[in-house]
């Protein structure tokens, strides 16, 4: 199926194309957070920071590219989605070369900010393109599909970054990025057309941009599920930060760490392709609903038996990729509905998004990452606080209409 933009000199994309476009532009984004993980324990030593300091190569990152999404929403909308992009995506390249040759942890941090800054471009122009060229359920299902392309990356990534080291020290995992970036460049500027009308653009200024975000803030559900997506997030990016030494460290799994961060990912793919396989028919609100519920029931057993013993490896690794395929069929219901109602502001409601939801969830990724004490409990409770918020969150959101009964086309106003 062909989608007809606004370009003149790219009038067409076909669906499988867009769809192909999208998960690169965030498998980039998990790329630059998880090919490091293998080499965290080597960066932190050889930076100086060998300790729990060693998360923020990861936080730093999240920070920058959760904070940059708000300056890139207006652009966007002005400017237009494929000039931001490919404007970021340079800006991306030196960034990455900046961690090549930071020589210590306080600038490799500021380096790895600035590279999250550069890449915040990629989230935010992926979703206003989709936005742009489709809505509703169908929208649904094609973030989906590229949520399952993006989710290769963290399937693949530590492995990757792992064989690196086998040969080269942890820079060549840099080095590698500013490759895979280079690639996705040239991809965009051949190919991405501009999806933005002419007659849609918004006027650039500090004004109009926080009146825009201000209307896309007050709409109940924009509000309400990215208020419960940041929390859920936050138990993901705990997850990432406290990996390494959970897997590796805590369970022993040493070289075999990627293999097994790479079949939790493997799991979240699939659950992607689920959703989009049946989002159509049972709708946003039914599946995440119920997704949320089980996410949380699931991860207060697992503290009940992370209070009164250590897991094994099996359990805590069963429960741990029970509780993340069903993150996974949060994750893109989540998006869809926070878009939904965001129209021409499309761009703006992308950034505030995923500005909320990366901030929100790395500062609290850090606080639950940071609590780690040799132990799986600190990072489960964690799991059960986020899930059992976000639940109370959606509850408000909906007024107490949960797994979208009496809202089968789920196009209810606030």
């Amino acid at each position: 199926m062909r989608l007809t933009s606004p370009d003149p000199k790219r009038p067409s994309l076909t669906t499988v194309e867009l769809i192909a476009m999208v998960g690169a532009l965030m498998a980039l984004n998990a790329l630059s957070i998880d090919i490091i993980l293998p080499a965290l324990g080597v960066t932190g030593e050889a930076l100086g920071a060998p300790g729990n300091e060693r998360q923020l190569i990861i936080t730093a990152y999240v920070f920058g590219f959760g904070a940059a999404q708000i300056l890139f929403g207006p652009l966007a909308d002005s400017l237009g989605r494929r000039r931001v992009l490919l404007g970021a995506l340079i800006a991306y390249l030196a960034a990455t070369a900046l961690c090549i040759a930071a020589p210590d942890m306080t600038l490799m941090v500021i380096a790895r900010f600035l590279q999250g800054v550069a890449a915040a471009a990629t989230r935010v122009v992926a979703v206003a393109v989709v936005r742009d060229l489709v809505s509703g359920r169908r929208m649904a299902e094609i973030m989906s599909f590229a949520m399952t392309v993006f989710m290769i990356a963290p399937i693949l990534a530590p492995g990757i970054g792992q064989l690196i080291l086998f040969v080269a020290p942890w820079p060549a995992i840099f080095a590698a990025l500013f490759v895979m970036g280079a690639v996705l460049t040239v991809w965009m500027a051949v190919r991405l057309p501009e999806t933005l009308r002419v007659e849609h653009r918004i006027a650039l200024s500090w004004a109009s941009a926080w009146r825009n975000y201000v209307l896309a803030a007050r709409h109940r559900i924009t509000l309400g599920y990215m208020m419960a997506a940041a929390l859920i997030f936050g138990a993901l990016f705990a997850f990432i930060a406290t990996s390494e030494q959970v897997m590796a460290e805590l369970y022993g799994l040493g070289v075999w760490f990627p293999v097994a961060f790479g079949a939790v990912a493997l799991g979240l793919a699939g659950a992607n392709i689920i959703n989009a396989r049946i989002v159509r028919r049972l709708g946003m609100r039914r599946i995440s609903h119920a997704a949320l519920a089980a996410f949380t029931a699931i991860n207060l057993i697992h503290l009940v038996i992370a209070l009164a013993m250590h897991p094994p490896f099996w359990l805590f690794y069963t429960l741990l990729s029970a509780a993340l395929m069903l993150f996974a069929m949060m994750g893109a219901n989540f998006s869809a509905l926070v878009m939904e109602p965001a129209g021409e502001r499309a761009g703006v409601t992308a950034a505030l998004y995923g500005s909320v939801t990366s901030m929100s969830g790395a500062a609290l990724g850090t606080v639950i990452g940071l609590a780690y004490d040799g132990t799986v409990a600190p990072l489960i409770l964690g799991f059960v606080v986020m899930g059992a918020g976000a639940m109370a969150i959606v509850f408000w959101t909906e007024r107490g209409v949960m797994f979208g009964v009496g809202d089968p086309l789920e196009d209810r106003e606030p």
